[in-house]
């Protein structure tokens, strides 16, 4: 049996690289797209979907508010794959209580890992009401207090190695699957394997995923400079001025930090 889905993102390059991906699995039938949170109450409400993927940051009626106004409603809840940025607290509400979450920029693989949980629930019929009212009371509840970060970073160069202070951290990249990390003055290549494992060991406020290849210490951004089809870039003030593309996934967040 197909499985009805539908994909709600304000964003239209999200809405079409998620769609893209989603072309790889036959069992997936793309019944309608929504802009926004009303939409998305909407294009339920229409088309009584098996699956919606649903952004969760969005102007007006947010993803959560989406889940909000459908239980208000009484209208039946497809399953939820919600697409989000890095928020660890509601990572680990959806983990419970969502079919699955997908962070952007979109990874091919992630997306695969939901289709099939989300092929699961509806194959066996299993119903997503419980567990979204359940969200909707986590989201609610107070944050609990982040467990604390690792000051020090280890960097190799040289046949030697250095310990910095993670605020001293410019920026990240990875490339041939070794991450190197620069600060104003130096580099070197990081004992962390993936971008996500660094991530996760600083502080989330400060250090954002500009792309999938780079994450980048916000206070130490020098200036954004418009770029290729309304994307931008980010000169950081390491010496070097080095350049980190913004993805396009990720030009919403910057607009946040910057104000724009």
């Amino acid at each position: 049996m197909p499985i009805n889905t539908i994909i709600v993102d304000d964003e239209r390059p999200a809405r079409e690289e998620l769609a893209y991906l989603l072309k790889a699995f036959p069992e997936i039938n793309i019944v309608a797209q929504g802009k926004n949170g009303l939409d998305a109450v909407n294009l339920i409400k229409e088309h009584a979907p098996d699956l919606v993927f649903l952004d969760v940051q969005m102007p007006g009626l947010d993803g959560f508010g989406v889940i909000k106004r459908l239980v208000e409603k009484k209208i039946k809840s497809p399953q939820i794959v919600f697409a989000t940025a890095f928020d660890e607290y509601a990572v680990q509400a959806f983990e419970v209580n969502a079919v699955d979450y997908v962070l952007k920029p979109f990874d091919k693989g992630r997306v695969a890992k939901a289709v099939q949980r989300a092929k699961k629930m509806v194959e066996a019929n299993a119903s997503p009401v419980e567990r979204l009212e359940t969200l909707i009371e986590n989201l609610g509840a107070p944050k609990a207090v982040a467990s604390a970060k690792p000051v020090k970073l280890l960097l190799k160069s040289q046949q030697k190695m250095f310990l910095v202070d993670a605020d001293q951290l410019v920026y990240a990249s990875i490339q041939d699957g070794a991450i190197t990390i620069f600060t104003r003055d130096s580099e070197g290549v990081s004992n962390y394997r993936t971008i996500e494992e660094l991530q996760a060991s600083l502080d989330s406020e400060r250090f954002w995923r500009a792309h999938r290849s780079y994450l980048v210490n916000i206070d130490h951004i020098k200036e954004v400079v418009p770029w290729f089809k309304s994307s931008y870039m980010l000169k950081m003030d390491d010496k070097r001025a080095s350049e980190v593309p913004v993805s396009r996934a990720q030009t919403r967040r910057l607009r946040e930090l910057t104000k724009m």
